[in-house]
């Protein structure tokens, strides 16, 4: 410290010195309550400067945020980021002044510089933790990042913080250095390890949530057993919230993610469309080859007149296309009524001005069964929404299934009670009820 500043701490010393003679305090009731007084004194001088300097640093953003209107900006204001620096003036200022008379009182400036160096460490991690905050809310509130977990990785940041500070408030209190402190932790790690199980494990859980984008705020996601099927409401570093869709709350902690098998439909969601998947099974007994006439009649079903007069040109000339046709359509023939038919339904699908045309769109024959032979719908829808995909898929699941019966193909189910009627009913010489 310089001459000025012991000579201010002396002449301040003096005055007190002089007030409490005036008012008649014996000399060594004196040299006991200076100490205590020039304490007071410079903690109420550390406090008006903190005060006055935050007041001060606020308007100063106030006025700046008024003219800028930036949103990062006004998050720090709001937060007090800038202003909050001040608080950790005053145990500074304590720290530099108290040495300068307290030669005589190392009892006594030991515990106050004790006190101070804990207010230090205290004010920091408060800051620290303000300002982490306002980076949170920034950094959320961004298109780029308002997705990503980042509030399990700010609430990691904020214990690794808060457990280094109260390793250093003890290091101070017992005047022992941090590190041989951490190092006779060692023998309480098991212990630690078996308390804070969950917050040890949700730890790590968040950090690889985070580092591989497995889990987004909003993503769809399921898990085997059907109690989390729904949307991801909220990330944190013990919990992941989940709104099932039939309006329940689920909460489960992050390592189950990790360690479990999980489903999460963000892929679905950003694509082109949403995949639609079905089949039916033809009766084997229905496929036949057209004929002249079949043909003729199914001239007059939309896209097949054309279709088929290509065709019929084709085999004229000798050149038929089949599996890689131009058209792209799977086996585009007109030899068999279920070759045609999957002509129809790749053309029906293309024009359908709810189904995505530039992903994978196929009509095609599975494996053969004993009910019959699988026909299957393969393409996406694009709308992704919930119900109007649903409302999709069942609109082209209903004309296909209708407009079979115009290709002389039978849809196989089996035989139900109206089925059993119809039969008694015709083998008893009677029409059957429609």
């Amino acid at each position: 410290m310089d001459d000025k500043s012991h000579k201010f701490a002396g002449e301040l010393l003096e005055w007190i010195k002089s007030i409490l003679r005036d008012l008649g305090i014996e000399t060594g009731r004196v040299d006991e309550m200076e100490g205590i007084i020039y304490t007071v004194l410079i903690a109420l001088f550390a406090w008006a400067v903190a005060w006055i300097l935050r007041y001060v640093l606020h308007y100063v953003f106030l006025k700046i945020l008024g003219k800028s209107k930036n949103e990062i900006l006004r998050v720090l204001v709001d937060r007090r980021v800038f202003s909050g620096v001040a608080h950790v003036l005053p145990p500074l200022i304590m720290l530099s002044l108290l040495p300068l008379v307290y030669d005589d009182y190392r009892s006594l400036i030991g515990w106050v510089e004790r006190f101070c160096w804990i207010y230090l460490v205290i004010a920091f991690l408060v800051y620290t933790n303000t300002f982490l905050s306002a980076l949170w809310r920034i950094f959320s509130s961004s298109d780029a990042m308002k997705d990503r977990p980042l509030k399990g990785l700010i609430q990691l940041v904020k214990g690794i913080l808060i457990g280094l500070g109260v390793i250093i408030v003890i290091s101070i209190l017992v005047q022992r250095s941090p590190m041989k402190l951490i190092t006779g932790l060692g023998a309480f790690a098991a212990v630690l390890m078996l308390v804070f199980k969950d917050s040890i494990l949700g730890f790590v859980a968040g950090v690889q949530l985070a580092q591989n984008d497995i889990v987004r705020k909003g993503d769809w996601i399921v898990m085997p057993g059907g109690m989390l099927n729904g949307v991801v409401i909220d990330i944190t570093l013990n919990t992941v919230k989940v709104q099932n869709f039939d309006n329940t709350i689920v909460t489960v902690p992050p390592y189950s993610l990790i360690s479990g098998t999980l489903q999460n439909w963000r892929g679905m969601a950003e694509s082109g469309g949403r995949r639609i998947m079905r089949d039916f099974t033809i009766d084997v007994t229905s496929i036949k080859v057209c004929t002249p006439e079949l043909l003729e009649s199914l001239k007059s079903v939309d896209f097949l007149k054309s279709y088929i007069e290509e065709k019929q040109a084709e085999q004229a000339a000798g050149k038929v296309e089949n599996t890689d046709n131009s058209n792209g359509l799977v086996n585009g023939t007109i030899e068999t009524n279920l070759g045609l038919f999957r002509a129809y339904v790749a053309m029906y699908l293309r024009k359908h001005p709810f189904v995505n045309g530039d992903l994978t769109l196929m009509t095609r024959l599975l494996e053969p069964t004993e009910n019959g032979i699988p026909f299957e719908i393969y393409c996406f829808s694009a709308n992704k929404n919930w119900v109007s995909y649903e409302s999709i898929q069942a609109e082209i699941m209903e004309h296909v299934a209708a407009v079979a019966a115009r290709f002389e193909l039978h849809i196989y189910q089996n035989a139900s009670g109206h089925d059993y009627i119809v039969s008694a009913y015709i083998t008893a010489g009677k029409e059957p009820p429609v």
